[in-house]
Protein backbone atom coordinates (compact mmCIF):
# COMPACT_ATOMS: atom_id res chain seq x y z
CA UNK A 1 0.00 0.00 0.00
CA UNK A 2 1.54 3.40 -0.85
CA UNK A 3 2.54 5.81 2.15
CA UNK A 4 -0.22 8.37 1.48
CA UNK A 5 -3.17 5.60 1.60
CA UNK A 6 -1.95 4.14 4.50
CA UNK A 7 -2.03 7.65 6.38
CA UNK A 8 -5.55 7.98 4.78
CA UNK A 9 -6.66 4.82 6.10
CA UNK A 10 -5.76 5.17 9.40
CA UNK A 11 -8.00 8.31 9.19
CA UNK A 12 -5.28 11.04 9.69
CA UNK A 13 -6.22 13.21 6.27
CA UNK A 14 -7.51 12.57 2.90
CA UNK A 15 -4.98 10.89 0.83
CA UNK A 16 -3.98 14.61 -1.05
CA UNK A 17 -4.15 16.14 2.27
CA UNK A 18 -1.47 13.06 3.27
CA UNK A 19 1.00 13.69 0.34
CA UNK A 20 1.55 17.16 1.38
CA UNK A 21 1.93 15.81 5.43
CA UNK A 22 4.83 13.20 4.16
CA UNK A 23 6.69 16.10 1.96
CA UNK A 24 7.04 18.09 5.45
CA UNK A 25 8.78 15.57 6.74
CA UNK A 26 6.95 14.71 9.27
CA UNK A 27 6.36 10.74 8.82
CA UNK A 28 8.77 8.09 9.28
CA UNK A 29 8.58 4.22 8.17
CA UNK A 30 10.75 1.83 10.41
CA UNK A 31 12.94 4.65 11.82
CA UNK A 32 13.59 6.24 8.56
CA UNK A 33 12.30 9.87 7.28
CA UNK A 34 10.14 9.11 4.41
CA UNK A 35 9.54 12.73 2.51
CA UNK A 36 8.50 11.18 -1.42
CA UNK A 37 5.71 10.00 -2.89
CA UNK A 38 5.65 6.44 -4.03
CA UNK A 39 7.30 5.01 -0.80
CA UNK A 40 5.11 1.68 -0.31
CA UNK A 41 4.36 0.11 3.27
CA UNK A 42 3.97 -3.34 4.61
CA UNK A 43 0.82 -2.76 6.78
CA UNK A 44 1.03 -5.44 8.49
CA UNK A 45 5.04 -5.23 9.04
CA UNK A 46 5.85 -1.87 8.68
CA UNK A 47 5.70 0.74 11.39
CA UNK A 48 5.01 4.13 10.48
CA UNK A 49 4.92 7.27 12.64
CA UNK A 50 3.71 10.60 12.26
CA UNK A 51 4.90 13.30 14.49
CA UNK A 52 6.62 10.77 16.66
CA UNK A 53 3.22 8.35 17.17
CA UNK A 54 2.88 5.27 15.49
CA UNK A 55 -0.37 5.22 13.48
CA UNK A 56 -2.22 2.20 12.36
CA UNK A 57 -5.26 2.14 10.15
CA UNK A 58 -8.53 2.15 11.92
CA UNK A 59 -11.25 -0.71 10.98
CA UNK A 60 -14.31 1.05 11.33
CA UNK A 61 -15.10 3.46 9.13
CA UNK A 62 -17.53 6.45 9.39
CA UNK A 63 -19.30 8.65 7.29
CA UNK A 64 -21.05 11.88 8.72
CA UNK A 65 -22.94 14.86 7.34
CA UNK A 66 -23.29 18.11 9.11
CA UNK A 67 -25.10 20.93 8.47
CA UNK A 68 -22.32 23.98 8.81
CA UNK A 69 -23.78 27.69 10.85
CA UNK A 70 -21.54 30.24 9.88
CA UNK A 71 -18.14 31.26 11.97
CA UNK A 72 -16.82 28.05 12.45
CA UNK A 73 -13.67 26.66 10.22
CA UNK A 74 -13.14 23.54 8.41
CA UNK A 75 -10.53 21.99 9.60
CA UNK A 76 -9.47 19.33 12.89
CA UNK A 77 -7.51 22.31 14.94
CA UNK A 78 -7.40 25.99 14.63
CA UNK A 79 -3.97 28.28 15.69
CA UNK A 80 -6.08 30.93 16.15
CA UNK A 81 -8.61 29.43 18.34
CA UNK A 82 -11.56 29.96 16.18
CA UNK A 83 -14.17 26.82 17.29
CA UNK A 84 -14.21 23.84 14.18
CA UNK A 85 -16.35 21.97 12.76
CA UNK A 86 -15.07 19.34 15.47
CA UNK A 87 -17.08 21.17 18.14
CA UNK A 88 -19.99 19.95 16.86
CA UNK A 89 -19.73 16.17 16.21
CA UNK A 90 -19.70 13.86 19.32
CA UNK A 91 -20.05 10.25 20.05
CA UNK A 92 -17.86 9.01 17.34
CA UNK A 93 -15.30 7.35 18.88
CA UNK A 94 -12.62 7.50 15.60
CA UNK A 95 -10.49 10.32 14.50
CA UNK A 96 -12.42 11.68 11.78
CA UNK A 97 -11.78 14.83 9.76
CA UNK A 98 -13.67 17.19 7.19
CA UNK A 99 -14.36 16.26 3.43
CA UNK A 100 -12.81 19.73 1.41
CA UNK A 101 -13.75 22.80 2.69
CA UNK A 102 -16.10 26.03 3.99
CA UNK A 103 -15.36 29.19 4.07
CA UNK A 104 -15.52 30.67 7.50
CA UNK A 105 -18.72 32.77 7.06
CA UNK A 106 -20.38 29.46 4.28
CA UNK A 107 -23.09 27.59 5.54
CA UNK A 108 -24.63 24.15 4.65
CA UNK A 109 -23.70 20.58 3.72
CA UNK A 110 -20.34 19.11 4.95
CA UNK A 111 -18.76 15.57 4.80
CA UNK A 112 -17.03 14.00 7.45
CA UNK A 113 -15.35 11.02 7.93
CA UNK A 114 -12.20 9.00 7.90
CA UNK A 115 -12.51 6.94 5.35
CA UNK A 116 -9.40 8.47 2.87
CA UNK A 117 -10.27 6.49 -0.47
CA UNK A 118 -13.94 8.17 -0.16
CA UNK A 119 -12.71 11.23 0.65
CA UNK A 120 -10.64 11.03 -2.24
CA UNK A 121 -13.53 10.59 -4.52
CA UNK A 122 -15.32 13.27 -3.00
CA UNK A 123 -12.56 15.56 -4.14
CA UNK A 124 -9.81 14.93 -6.56
CA UNK A 125 -10.60 16.78 -9.82
CA UNK A 126 -10.97 13.40 -11.72
CA UNK A 127 -13.81 12.37 -10.17
CA UNK A 128 -16.11 15.78 -10.94
CA UNK A 129 -18.31 15.67 -8.03
CA UNK A 130 -20.60 18.35 -8.64
CA UNK A 131 -21.65 20.84 -5.41
CA UNK A 132 -24.23 23.29 -5.20
CA UNK A 133 -24.97 26.31 -3.41
CA UNK A 134 -27.33 28.87 -2.82
CA UNK A 135 -26.28 32.31 -2.61
CA UNK A 136 -28.18 35.26 -1.21
CA UNK A 137 -26.90 38.32 -3.36
CA UNK A 138 -27.46 42.14 -2.79
CA UNK A 139 -29.26 42.57 -6.89
CA UNK A 140 -30.66 39.85 -9.54
CA UNK A 141 -28.27 38.57 -12.31
CA UNK A 142 -29.38 39.08 -15.40
CA UNK A 143 -29.02 36.97 -18.28
CA UNK A 144 -25.51 37.92 -19.89
CA UNK A 145 -24.23 37.41 -16.32
CA UNK A 146 -25.94 34.38 -15.47
CA UNK A 147 -23.89 33.44 -19.18
CA UNK A 148 -20.83 34.34 -18.19
CA UNK A 149 -21.20 32.27 -14.84
CA UNK A 150 -22.09 29.53 -17.30
CA UNK A 151 -19.57 29.86 -19.82
CA UNK A 152 -16.90 30.30 -16.82
CA UNK A 153 -15.07 33.45 -15.34
CA UNK A 154 -11.26 34.16 -14.90
CA UNK A 155 -10.29 34.36 -11.57
CA UNK A 156 -6.11 34.31 -10.71
CA UNK A 157 -5.55 34.64 -14.42
CA UNK A 158 -7.47 31.36 -15.32
CA UNK A 159 -10.91 30.25 -16.43
CA UNK A 160 -12.91 28.43 -14.31
CA UNK A 161 -14.64 25.67 -15.42
CA UNK A 162 -18.33 26.19 -16.33
CA UNK A 163 -20.98 26.57 -13.95
CA UNK A 164 -24.90 25.68 -13.76
CA UNK A 165 -26.25 29.61 -12.58
CA UNK A 166 -30.02 30.50 -12.43
CA UNK A 167 -32.15 33.10 -10.19
CA UNK A 168 -34.32 31.73 -7.38
CA UNK A 169 -37.47 33.45 -7.21
CA UNK A 170 -38.22 33.62 -3.56
CA UNK A 171 -39.64 37.12 -2.68
CA UNK A 172 -39.19 36.78 1.07
CA UNK A 173 -35.76 35.46 1.30
CA UNK A 174 -34.49 38.71 -1.32
CA UNK A 175 -32.20 38.22 -4.68
CA UNK A 176 -30.62 34.60 -4.86
CA UNK A 177 -29.12 32.32 -6.88
CA UNK A 178 -28.55 28.29 -7.25
CA UNK A 179 -24.90 28.06 -8.52
CA UNK A 180 -23.38 24.47 -9.63
CA UNK A 181 -19.90 23.83 -9.77
CA UNK A 182 -17.73 20.84 -8.97
CA UNK A 183 -14.13 22.77 -8.44
CA UNK A 184 -12.82 23.85 -5.20
CA UNK A 185 -10.82 26.83 -5.66
CA UNK A 186 -10.28 29.43 -2.14
CA UNK A 187 -13.53 31.44 -1.88
CA UNK A 188 -14.67 30.03 -5.64
CA UNK A 189 -18.48 30.90 -5.72
CA UNK A 190 -17.93 34.39 -4.12
CA UNK A 191 -15.07 35.68 -5.91
CA UNK A 192 -17.36 34.30 -9.21
CA UNK A 193 -20.37 36.31 -8.31
CA UNK A 194 -18.14 39.25 -7.13
CA UNK A 195 -16.47 38.73 -10.64
CA UNK A 196 -20.03 39.31 -12.81
CA UNK A 197 -20.74 42.81 -10.47
CA UNK A 198 -22.69 41.52 -7.48
CA UNK A 199 -22.31 41.03 -3.54
CA UNK A 200 -22.71 37.54 -1.65
CA UNK A 201 -24.55 38.64 1.29
CA UNK A 202 -25.04 34.68 3.00
CA UNK A 203 -23.52 31.40 0.91
CA UNK A 204 -25.17 27.96 1.76
CA UNK A 205 -24.20 24.58 0.15
CA UNK A 206 -27.08 22.36 -0.29
CA UNK A 207 -25.76 19.30 -2.52
CA UNK A 208 -22.19 17.43 -3.19
CA UNK A 209 -22.94 14.99 -5.24
CA UNK A 210 -26.24 12.89 -4.93
CA UNK A 211 -26.92 14.10 -1.61
CA UNK A 212 -28.75 16.86 -0.58
CA UNK A 213 -28.72 18.94 2.60
CA UNK A 214 -32.32 18.37 3.01
CA UNK A 215 -34.35 19.24 6.15
CA UNK A 216 -31.15 18.76 8.80
CA UNK A 217 -30.63 21.38 10.93
CA UNK A 218 -27.92 24.09 11.52
CA UNK A 219 -25.68 22.96 13.46
CA UNK A 220 -26.37 19.15 13.60
CA UNK A 221 -24.88 15.97 11.64
CA UNK A 222 -25.77 12.29 10.90
CA UNK A 223 -24.61 8.76 9.88
CA UNK A 224 -24.92 8.46 5.89
CA UNK A 225 -26.98 5.69 5.02
CA UNK A 226 -25.45 2.60 2.90
CA UNK A 227 -26.97 3.84 -0.16
CA UNK A 228 -26.06 6.96 -0.21
CA UNK A 229 -22.48 6.22 0.83
CA UNK A 230 -22.65 3.74 -2.09
CA UNK A 231 -23.80 7.01 -4.53
CA UNK A 232 -21.44 9.18 -3.62
CA UNK A 233 -19.27 6.71 -4.18
CA UNK A 234 -20.69 6.21 -7.82
CA UNK A 235 -21.82 2.55 -7.08
CA UNK A 236 -25.74 3.84 -7.25
CA UNK A 237 -28.05 5.72 -9.43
Amino acid sequence: MRLQKFIAECGIASRRSAEKIIESGRVYVNGQLVDYMGFVVDEENDVVELDGRVIKPQVKKHYIMLNKPKNYVTTVSDDLGRPTVMNLVTDINARIYPVGRLDFDTTGLLIMTNDGDFANILTHPRHVVNKSYIARIDKPLDESQLERLRSGVELDGVMTAPAKAENIKRPQKGFEVKITIHEGRNRQVRRMLESVGVNVMSLKRISIGSLTLGNLPEGKWRRLSDAEIDKLRGKGK
